[in-house]
């Protein structure tokens, strides 16, 4: 049977939430009392697509202003075409940072609405490498006591997550006891990451490198900014043997992961569909990181990131986010949940297999 639909997006509708943390968090560089979130829907024939992003109602405002009747009439197939009419849309706004984030949650709509029309899973879709990913357990706030801290990687370890995230960089007197603490709770047979969200300077970063690696440390986050190109790159060549060096999370178009693989600055890529394009920025960006034969590591959104994690190539694990997984638990049906440390998308249900909450999402809406 031929799948005929001679209709073009019909609506583009959006809509923003601010939704407020339990308590007060913080990483090295930032802190926040609350997560924003920017929801897309794309319609076509009898279908909606979803697509959402972690962001400012900014981007909503975009997405209603510019990018929706950019969109508009392009048959829901060609989201290649779609693509580029966003990127071509915004060429004044800039394509980075939220103009960025705006076109990646209307880009999952619209591959969520093909498979939609298809009825087929958005992993059926796109194709299978593997039927299920790993997943790391990420978290660790800063501010949190050292009791919390070890609390909540120790509960992440009896779920069976074998390895967990946490920050470090605010209070860097404090780190080295943080780290020793997280280490002894966890056990030797876990993996220990730290995230220093670029707080360190470079000199600072390679001291801790050291100091982190004696503790077990295997995966070194944004140890310096991430504009500091040459510093990552030295991080990578004199960090200790068996420490990875990450980034990537901040990349917004091709040519931001671009600068990282031709400065050989990283040993894990960090793509994050609600920042870099959505699905298609996505799968794009993993084709050229496997080009330079470097594996890739998906930043946050787990919910989203399943069905990417299970498809593109490259992919070491998806990154299951504290806050992030509150929200999607809760503001969305169908969200994968871990076995074992591990995401395996529904195969029966089409697209994302996500259905969002509006009732109870209301109480956070912000007026755009």
């Amino acid at each position: 049977m031929t799948l005929v639909i001679d209709t073009g997006i019909a609506e583009v509708d959006v809509s923003a939430y601010d939704i407020p943390t339990a308590v007060p968090e913080s990483d090295g560089t930032a802190e926040w009392k609350s997560v924003g979130l920017v929801v897309v829907e794309v319609s076509a024939a009898d279908k909606k697509g979803l697509g959402y992003t972690y962001t400012d109602p900014g981007a909503a405002r975009l997405v209603r202003d510019v990018l929706a009747e950019a969109v508009r009439g392009i048959h829901p197939f060609d989201i290649a075409a779609v693509h580029d009419a966003m990127v071509r849309a915004v060429r004044n706004q800039g394509r980075g940072g939220v103009a960025a984030m705006a076109i990646s949650a209307v880009d999952v709509a619209c591959w969520d609405l093909k498979a939609k029309l298809l009825d087929l899973p958005l992993a059926g879709l796109i194709g299978l490498m593997r039927p299920k990913v790993p997943a790391y357990a990420s978290g660790g706030f800063t501010s949190m006591s050292e009791r919390e801290l070890v609390n909540q990687l120790t509960g992440w370890v009896e779920k069976g997550f074998r390895s967990v995230k946490m920050k470090v960089g605010r209070q860097p007197e404090r780190d080295l006891d943080r780290v020793r603490a997280a280490r002894k709770a966890i056990g030797p047979g876990v993996e220990l990451f730290v995230d220093a969200n670029g707080a360190y300077q470079r000199k600072q970063a390679l001291a801790f490198a050291e100091r982190f690696a004696e503790l077990g440390v295997t995966w070194f986050e944004e140890p310096v900014v991430r504009t500091d190109v040459p510093g990552l790159r030295l991080l990578r060549d004199r960090a200790p043997s068996g420490m990875e060096i990450a980034g990537g999370e901040y990349g917004y178009e091709p040519a931001d992961f671009r600068t990282f693989l031709d400065a050989q600055a990283l040993d894990v890529i960090q793509a994050d569909a609600t920042r870099c394009g959505g699905v298609t920025g996505f799968l794009r960006n993993a084709a050229q990181i496997d080009t330079h034969e470097l594996p890739i590591s998906s930043h946050c959104a787990p919910a989203l990131h399943t069905a990417l994690g299970c498809a593109a190539l490259g992919v070491r694990h998806v990154e299951w986010f504290t806050d992030h997984v509150l929200i999607e638990q809760t503001l969305f049906d169908g969200a994968a949940r871990p076995e074992k440390g591990e995401l395996r998308p529904d195969p029966l249900q089409p697209g994302l297999g996500l259905t969002f909450k509006r009732g109870e999402a209301a109480q956070y809406r912000v007026r755009l």
